[in-house]
């Protein structure tokens, strides 16, 4: 094996695990997106039955949204959370202090949750159902999954090309590499259309800012390093294969 085509992947190697690490991570967390409010005290009954419903089993999307917005809300693809004062006093509010102990408690979205319809005014069941949301949510939750699947399958394929000794299968790795860049920048891009999409239709609250959080940025970084894995994949692959070609060919003659 030539020392360029080595070389290359090397490279493509490192790339596939440092944008697997990164995909890895950025499902596991919920940092995808965050909202910033001023800090509550929970001390009333308003803010006691938010809660509740919040961690409610029959939360819909907007009631489990209103708690986002007023308690520094995170969501990521499987569970969203909310910043909370750790001693809670819902009847007898505590001494007023300068500082609050907060606490992040978090409720994951059940399988159900994930594929449930979205409605076209969030919270009002009869307001029909709004399939661009709906499909968009499906779409983000499920590619990060498929392009997590697609690249272990392509790091078996060119695990056995390494036993094999040879470059020509690694085509298959980086083909499974470039379909992997493309759920992810799918998913990517579902997400940002879904957020955009439900702040259309449910407003922030004065004083309440919401940015992309850190696993969010952890998927877009993921893309282009699979897609640069897959062309160093398909030419270290190709190249090779034509060197070997034509070096047979120069034999026989």
């Amino acid at each position: 094996m030539d020392n360029r085509f080595a070389t290359a992947f090397v490279i493509a190697c490192v790339l596939s695990l440092i944008s697997t690490i990164y995909m890895a991570a950025s499902i596991g967390t919920d940092f995808w997106y965050e909202y910033r409010s001023p800090v509550q005290e929970n001390s009333s009954d308003l803010n006691k039955s938010i809660w509740d419903e919040f961690i409610s089993d029959e939360a819909d999307e907007k009631t489990y949204n209103d708690a986002l917005f007023r308690y520094n809300g995170t969501m990521g693809l499987w569970r969203r959370c909310i910043t909370i004062s750790k001693n809670i006093h819902w009847y007898s509010p505590p001494e007023r202090t300068e500082s609050f102990d907060v606490v992040t408690k978090c409720v994951s979205f059940t399988l159900t949750e994930q594929f449930m319809e979205k409605f076209v005014d969030p919270g009002n069941h009869n307001s029909g159902i709004d399939l661009l949301r709906t499909y968009l949510w499906r779409c983000q939750f499920l590619l990060p999954f498929v392009s997590l699947g697609l690249m272990c399958f392509g790091a078996l394929i060119g695990l056995c090309a390494c036993i094999c000794r040879s470059l020509y299968p690694t085509i298959a790795t980086g083909i499974l590499h470039l379909l992997a860049g493309l759920c992810t920048l799918g998913s990517v891009s579902c997400y940002v259309a879904g957020i955009e999409l439900l702040h259309q239709k449910l407003e922030l609250p004065d004083n309440v800012s919401g940015e992309f959080g850190w696993s969010f940025c952890l998927a877009c970084v993921s893309a282009p390093l699979q897609f640069m894995a897959s062309a160093l994949f398909i030419w270290a692959a190709h190249t090779n294969r034509k060197e070997y070609t034509l070096m047979k060919a120069y034999r026989v003659a």
